[in-house]
C-alpha cells in the first residue's frame, strides 16, 4: 500500500511539545473517591489537552458505584485521566487522575509505578469516601498532600477536625482547593512539591 511518510508521522502538536528548557520530568497522582473533582483538577491545571477516558454512567452501574451524594454526576473516569503542568522553566510535571470506584482500583498499581507523590481530593460533604483512598496510599509508603475541594454546598470544618477525621500526622499537609481553579489547582500542585523537597531535606531521628 502506497503511503506518503510525511503524511503518515505525525508528531506532537506545537503546543504539546515540551518546553526546550525542561530539564526534569515528574510524575504525580491526583487520587480520591468517586465524584471528587479529579478528573477536572487535571483538566484545569493541565497546559496541553488533557486525555480523559470517561464513559457516560449506566443503570448497569447503579447497584455497583454509589453515587449517594452525587446523584447528577452522568460521566465517570474507567482508566485515567492524563495531563501536563510546567512549575517551571525546567521542572514539568506529568499528571495522573486515578478512577474513584473500587472496581478500577485495580489500575493504580500502574498508574502509582514511578510516581514521587499524590493530592489527595476530598470532598467534606462525602468524607467517608476517602478513607480506603488514603489507607491505600498509606500502604504503599506513598507521600501525599491532602486539598479539601471547594463544592458549593460542603461544609467548612476546622482543618484540625478533617485532620483528626482522616487519620492524618500533623506532618501531611491539608488544605483547600477549588479544582475547577488553575491557580487553585498548579498551587495543590506546588504544595505536594515543597513537601517532597521537605522530606528529602528531613534531618533523620537518632537512633
Amino acid at each position: 500500500m502506497d503511503c506518503n511518510v510525511s503524511e503518515a508521522l505525525v508528531g506532537p502538536r506545537i503546543e504539546d511539545q515540551l518546553p526546550a528548557s525542561a530539564a526534569a520530568a515528574v510524575k504525580v497522582v491526583i487520587v480520591g473517591g468517586f465524584g471528587v473533582g479529579k478528573t477536572t483538577m487535571v483538566g484545569s491545571v493541565s497546559e496541553i489537552r488533557p486525555l480523559t477516558t470517561e464513559e457516560m454512567m449506566t443503570k448497569a452501574g447503579a447497584d455497583v458505584d454509589d453515587i449517594a451524594g452525587v446523584e447528577r454526576k452522568t460521566a465517570t473516569t474507567v482508566a485515567m485521566d492524563f495531563g501536563r503542568i510546567s512549575l517551571n522553566e525546567q521542572l514539568v510535571l506529568y499528571l495522573f487522575g486515578t478512577p474513584g470506584q473500587e472496581r478500577f482500583w485495580f489500575l493504580w498499581d500502574g498508574l502509582f509505578e514511578g510516581a514521587l507523590g499524590a493530592v489527595v481530593l476530598v470532598d467534606t460533604r462525602r468524607l467517608e469516601v476517602s478513607f480506603d483512598v488514603i489507607g491505600r496510599l498509606e500502604d504503599r509508603g506513598v507521600p501525599f498532600v491532602v486539598a479539601m475541594n471547594a463544592f458549593p454546598d460542603a461544609p467548612a470544618y476546622p482543618i484540625s477536625d478533617l485532620r483528626a477525621a482522616l487519620d492524618l500526622p500533623e506532618t501531611v499537609p491539608i488544605f483547600d482547593c477549588d479544582a475547577r481553579n488553575r491557580t487553585s489547582s498548579r498551587d495543590a500542585l506546588l504544595t505536594l512539591m515543597r513537601y517532597l523537597h521537605s522530606l528529602t531535606t528531613a534531618t533523620p531521628e537518632p537512633q
